[in-house]
C-alpha cells in the first residue's frame, strides 16, 4: 500500500472520529472540549478575560457553530455526530484547497 493512501485512510479516520471530541467531555461531565471555550467560560475559569482575546472574540465566527447545522443542535447525537464528521470533512477540503492554491502561487515564483 502507498504512503498517500494510507494517509488518505488516516485522514478517513480521524474524521470519522471526530465526533468523540463532543462526546468523550459530555460523557465524562467535563463540560466543554479542551481549548474551545467562550469568553464566558475562560471568565469563570480563569476569573477574568484577558485585553486581546475579549477584543478579537467577536471578531469571527464559526461557519458551522458547535460543528452542527442550524437547528440540529437538540436533534440529538446521531445528528450531531453526523454535522461533526461532515464539519470535519469540509475543515480538511478548506486546508487542502488552501494549500494547492498557495503551493501554485509559490511555484509561479519559483519558475
Amino acid at each position: 500500500m502507498r504512503i498517500t493512501t494510507k494517509f488518505w485512510i488516516g485522514i478517513i479516520v480521524l474524521i470519522v472520529l471526530s465526533p468523540l471530541g463532543l462526546m468523550l467531555p459530555d460523557h465524562f461531565k467535563a463540560g466543554s472540549a479542551w481549548g474551545e471555550w467562550s469568553v464566558d467560560e475562560i471568565q469563570k475559569f480563569v476569573g477574568y478575560v484577558p485585553q486581546g482575546m475579549a477584543k478579537l472574540s467577536s471578531l469571527w465566527n464559526a461557519p458551522f457553530p458547535d460543528y452542527a447545522f442550524k437547528g440540529w443542535e437538540d436533534k440529538g447525537l446521531s445528528y450531531v455526530s453526523f454535522a461533526t464528521i461532515i464539519s470535519a470533512a469540509v475543515g480538511v477540503i478548506a486546508v487542502i484547497f488552501v494549500l494547492f492554491l498557495l503551493g501554485k502561487m509559490l511555484a509561479k515564483k519559483g519558475d
